[in-house]
């Protein structure tokens, strides 16, 4: 079979198959673009006519497959730089101190949306409240956090919204050693 006769019989359907998996035109084009030249250059190997439509789905699957798998081995980098950075900054203050010293309701409602990464719906029911009830609780949570950092490390937002204060405060060294 043709390339062309291929491409007027499957290019839509096949187009919006792999865009419907990656979600992304710019990558589905890419995609589309190594699926059709994959099925050019091996068309010679294609046993039966009545087979191309499963054929060219399953270069097609292995296209996406291979950019998921590079997409992953970026992920991967991408984490291990930033624990490198993180672990640079966790000298500077433990946040976690000023998170374990809130009162309970506030300590299990910032545990459940922002340690455990939950999304508030769940989060909420998790928790046996209301979603309105959460979100009063974590903007209580976040004003107890914001008074406790600026007490214990001096910080203070500038005039062009920047933080601004002690990196090193003496109450955090004295925790850290």
């Amino acid at each position: 079979m043709e390339t062309k006769t291929i491409w007027n019989d499957f290019n839509e359907e096949l187009y919006f198959f792999i865009l419907k998996k990656v979600k992304n035109k710019t990558v589905a084009n890419d995609i589309f673009q190594n699926t059709f030249l994959k099925i050019h250059k091996n068309r010679s190997s294609l046993q039966s006519d009545g087979k191309v439509k499963a054929w060219i789905f399953q270069i097609a699957r292995h296209e996406i497959a291979n950019y998921f798998n590079k997409e992953l081995v970026y992920v991967e980098n991408f984490n291990t730089e930033n624990e490198i950075a993180l672990e640079n900054f966790q000298q500077i203050c433990f946040f976690d101190r000023f998170i374990n010293k809130l009162p309970q309701i506030y300590k299990e409602t910032i545990n459940e949306v922002y340690i455990k990464g939950e999304k508030q719906k769940d989060a909420a029911k998790v928790l046996g409240i209301s979603l309105e009830n959460l979100k009063a609780r974590i903007r209580r949570a976040k004003c107890i956090l914001k008074v406790n950092f600026n007490e214990c490390c001096k910080y203070e937002i500038d005039r062009n919204g920047k933080l601004v204060g002690e990196s090193n405060c003496s109450t955090c060294q004295d925790d850290f050693n």
